[in-house]
């Protein structure tokens, strides 16, 4: 049975505070899902399982059905278990019996509207709640500080809890293991309070009714109407006034201002263009434009046929190639690797890239050199 979703989710939170009126009208908007995001369901299913399992709690093992089952995932699945034992264990250290709680619904209406989400992990203690949410996720890096969808899901704790517990204090965590993201934030309870009365409530009341000014930013990202959205076109048209002048004919301060709009510039783009893309597949003709068929690689249809035609003239149908890192560490053990070949493991600098100053990755120095 699939499950309910609210008309304003925890997981948009993001989008529909910063623009309220997005929710109503992607409500005509048919839901589509993706492979990703299957994916992603997949591995929740699994992480609960293996969470389950490590509590000694009758679970069922949903391997088999996996149709996104991998050693990947296997291994992410594996980390957010034991990121969510360890900080059980955390609790325990200072309340002799805390409780945890696995892909737990919680209901936050008493500030949105009908709202209501469910959270991945969730821990109450003497003091403190910690809610920990899996990413299954590599496309985006996902941060805990002040993450609208984990503020949430600990309000929809608190009125479960809060009157209990003696909770004081808010922990929220985000396990994005294909980025090798753990994301970590705190916050007094009062000032979680006070966020969802003085900002919260009323902007999720504004959003329930279809109401305020449109907004464009990276929430767009996951909205139904960012392929038509007129306010999104002409905030990412303003680009057009630098008339794709060359960087040397711009200033400064113009360079900057482009940089910090051209990853939704570019994301627009791209979103038009896939956009009408499914219209002409589905018939539409943009005038100006035709479907024609994309390169395609070539590929072989018989695999088992070419093998024994290979085979059979005496050469060998198979290269022969080391195993990689991940694989090596789970065939011999991470103890044993670590032991045999952990000496050999390096991790050369990433390539340069040119991020805002709210980054938490550290700045490399100017002189940086790529290794070949």
């Amino acid at each position: 049975m699939p499950k309910a979703h609210a008309i304003l989710s925890a997981s948009a939170a993001a989008r529909w505070l910063h623009c309220t009126p997005s929710v109503r009208l992607g409500e005509n908007y048919e839901d589509r899902t993706s492979e990703y995001a299957a994916e992603g369901t997949e591995a929740h299913a699994l992480g609960e399982y293996k969470i389950l399992k490590a509590l000694k709690r009758k679970a069922t093992n949903p391997t088999k059905k996996l149709k996104f089952f991998s050693e990947e995932m296997d291994n992410c699945t594996d980390g957010y278990r034991d990121t969510v034992m360890e900080l059980l264990n955390e609790a325990k250290e200072k309340c002799p019996d805390p409780e945890i709680f696995i892909e737990q619904r919680v209901d936050f209406s008493n500030w949105v509207p009908e709202g209501f989400g469910t959270a991945d992990a969730l821990i109450v203690a003497d003091d403190i709640i910690t809610i920990c949410d899996y990413k299954h996720g590599k496309g985006v890096l996902v941060d805990a500080t002040d993450n609208a969808q984990l503020k949430c899901y600990a309000l929809g704790a608190l009125a479960m809890f809060d009157g209990i517990y003696d909770i004081s204090t808010v922990r929220m965590l985000i396990y994005q293991p294909r980025l090798s993201n753990i994301s970590e934030y705190e916050m007094p309870k009062d000032a979680l309070y006070k966020w969802a009365e003085e900002e919260l409530r009323p902007r999720a009341e504004l959003a329930y009714k279809g109401e305020g000014d449109f907004s464009c930013g990276e929430w767009c990202r996951f909205c139904k109407v960012r392929h038509e959205c007129r306010a999104r076109a002409e905030a990412n048209l303003l680009l057009a006034k630098y008339d794709f002048q060359m960087p040397p004919t711009l200033s400064d301060s113009e360079i900057e201002v482009i940089l910090e709009k051209v990853d939704d510039l570019v994301s627009w783009a791209n979103d038009i263009k896939a956009y009408a893309l499914q219209l002409a597949i589905a018939g539409k003709e943009w005038q100006g434009w035709k479907l024609v068929e994309g390169r395609s690689n070539r590929k072989i249809s018989n695999e088992e046929a070419v093998i024994e035609a290979v085979t059979n003239l005496g050469k060998d149908p198979f290269e022969k190639k080391l195993l990689g890192i991940t694989a090596l560490e789970k065939l011999l053990g991470k103890s044993k690797f670590n032991e045999l070949i952990g000496q050999y493991v390096i991790k050369p600098p990433g390539k340069p890239t040119l991020v805002p100053e709210s980054d938490k990755r550290e700045a490399i120095n100017s002189d940086f050199k790529e290794e070949n």
